[in-house]
């Protein structure tokens, strides 16, 4: 099929699915660069600022600050500004589907507009994508993790219903999901799991994972049951619990995130099935997943995350640690060491760009070509589908209420 053709039908796609995203289609360049002679451009982000994921989405934002700031706000002859966006509202407590789309539509009307970093959750993601990629806008995601974004997944027309303009313009520096599947089931394995028991909420996010933690599980060996979907936010969860207990696995897993009741159907099973141990994604590496575990859940719990502990971390996390103690007051969120790297490799790119630092397509093309970049993450390459080649996963237990490492988990790639 010709590429033209295939770009049209993936704009009808993401018209389908994104009702009230942009009309135009096409990859026409006329806005892949900045107004001729503007030597100012903005670089936007759009995360969650209201409700329970303030205080980590805050600590995002803070360090996609110090990014900058520790730039002194330039880049070459280009002085770059930031922008946060609220992508939550107060009335709902968490992210819209009404406030990510005017989000990036606010990024792609302003025509200084050279980055966007965002969306936090791969839902949000799935939404604001086919807008920035229309406006040839490079979007980096320091959490979104839903592989269908950058590879072919189960979800028909995926990932090309994302870039309606023919072109890749996203990449992430988190591991893509296909990597913590493998992590998560390397990890059951070394904790002697043989079958497994396996259901996800009824979101995005959920539903891949459990799509690539069901292909790696084959891979190395572990069975899986009752592979099934379903809403852990309702009110009896002893059915669903009942049928877990009743495959007699050794392992269950709930691919989900704590905000889709991960720590409710957790609670469950740990009653229903005192002897199985049980396994959560980096979704649920939280405070709030902690506090709402009953004592039994948590003496079971394994929770795998990208997140790892800082002497396992170069020395430049470090130092982004105690710089952003003294900026802002406070130790950052793990997710703010991702937004940081996000930030600095956005500018990385632009520097890279040189005197085309205010062209879309230059900056684009920049981030894709980072390869063995040094950063507070670890050195990492960017693929051309938008990934990172980091890979490792810190394999946790809970001890005390708190997340401590068990094992580092290496996965080939």
């Amino acid at each position: 099929m010709p590429r033209r053709l295939r770009a049209v039908i993936a704009c009808v796609l993401g018209a389908a699915v994104l009702a009230g995203g942009l009309s135009a289609c096409g990859s026409d360049d006329s806005s892949s660069t900045v107004p001729s002679g503007s030597d100012t451009l903005t670089v936007y982000s759009s995360l969650p600022l209201q409700g329970p994921d303030r205080p980590r989405s805050r600590d995002m934002v803070n360090a996609i600050k110090l990014a900058l700031q520790e730039a002194g706000g330039k880049v070459g002859p280009f002085s770059v500004t930031y922008v946060s966006l609220d992508s939550a509202t107060r009335e709902e407590g968490k992210w819209t589907a009404d406030k990510v789309l005017a989000n990036a539509r606010q990024a792609v009307r302003d025509l200084n507009a050279i980055a966007y970093i965002g969306d936090r959750e791969s839902a949000a993601t799935a939404l604001s994508l086919p807008l920035t990629n229309e406006g040839h806008i490079l979007q980096v995601s320091p959490s979104s993790t839903y592989h269908g974004l950058t590879r072919a997944s189960r979800r028909q027309g995926e990932p090309d219903r994302f870039y309606p303009s023919g072109r890749r313009t996203f990449a992430r520096v988190v591991p893509a999901d296909h990597v913590q599947a493998s992590a998560l089931v390397g990890y059951m394995k070394a904790e002697g799991v043989e079958t497994l028991a396996l259901h996800s909420d009824r979101e995005i996010y959920g539903g891949g994972l459990a799509d690539e933690v069901e292909k790696a599980a084959e891979r190395q060996g572990i069975e899986v049951f009752d592979r099934g979907s379903i809403d852990a936010q309702r009110d009896d969860l002893s059915g669903p619990a009942d049928q877990v207990a009743a495959t007699g696995a050794d392992a269950f897993l709930f691919a989900g995130r704590t905000d889709t009741g991960a720590a409710r159907i957790f609670n469950a099973v740990a009653v229903a099935a005192p002897r199985m141990q049980l396994f959560g994604p980096a979704a649920v590496a939280d405070r709030a997943f902690v506090n709402a575990l009953r004592p039994s859940a948590q003496r079971r719990m394994h929770v795998t995350s990208p997140a790892l502990p800082p002497r396992l971390l170069p020395p430049s996390a470090r130092a982004f640690r105690d710089n952003f103690r003294a900026t802002f007051g406070n130790q950052p969120a793990p997710e703010a060491l991702q937004a940081y790297e996000a930030a600095s490799a956005v500018l990385h790119a632009i520097r890279t760009a040189g005197v085309r630092g205010n062209n879309r397509r230059a900056v684009t093309e920049a981030f894709f070509a980072i390869r063995n970049r040094e950063s507070v993450l670890g050195r990492y390459s960017i693929d051309q589908a938008g990934d990172t080649s980091l890979s490792r996963y810190a394999g946790n237990r809970i001890r005390e209420s708190q997340f401590v490492l068990q094992k580092l988990l290496e996965v080939r790639r």
